[in-house]
């Protein structure tokens, strides 16, 4: 696997500074992983796309189809094409998240995973979002999910670094105070 992520990064970095020169990384970024999605998502467009028995003319000829419809830029249409010439459309999603990284880095943000055990209202999770901007000193982009064994609280992952306000995870080591 670390073969795959120093293709993915290879290819990622090369169209991430076209975009750079150009000044559109932010829109190219934007088109690949919504690509990425749904090539992840049709089950059916990953087996044509990976299976051998199709031509590769067949092959290029769906992906022409399908790239002006979900991704306008040229750049990204050619970039698609030529993954698929060379063998490397599997590497499509993480190739699109290689690219995120680089553009969080350039841009100075980073993304943070926020799992609360019920829905957090749009002013909590601006509160969350904050707070983590302060920690981090970085712009934050926060994706949130729901977690209903966490019972209540927050759990918040930016990098490396985990916050665990859970209420599962007090109980946890109010447990284990008590056992020990």
């Amino acid at each position: 696997m670390p073969l795959q992520g120093s293709v993915s990064r290879r290819y990622a970095r090369a169209l991430f500074q076209i975009g750079v020169d150009r000044g559109t990384f932010e829109r190219l970024g934007d088109e690949l992983v919504e690509l990425a999605a749904v090539y992840r998502s049709s089950s059916e467009l990953r087996q044509t796309l990976e299976n051998p028995v199709f031509r590769p003319a067949d092959k290029r000829a769906i992906l022409e189809k399908i790239l002006p419809r979900v991704t306008p830029t040229l750049e990204v249409q050619r970039f698609v094409l030529l993954l698929l010439e060379r063998g490397r459309i599997t590497a499509l999603p993480a190739i699109a998240r290689a690219y995120q990284e680089l553009a969080d880095q350039h841009t100075g943000r980073v993304r943070a995973q926020v799992t609360s055990a019920q829905a957090l209202s749009p002013p909590d999770l601006e509160r969350v979002r904050r707070s983590l901007e302060r920690r981090t000193g970085k712009k934050v982009l926060v994706d949130a999910a729901v977690d209903p064994a966490l019972i209540g609280g927050v759990v918040a992952r930016v990098g490396d670094l985990v916050l665990d306000g859970s209420v599962r995870t007090q109980l946890n080591t109010l447990r284990d105070k008590l056992l020990n």
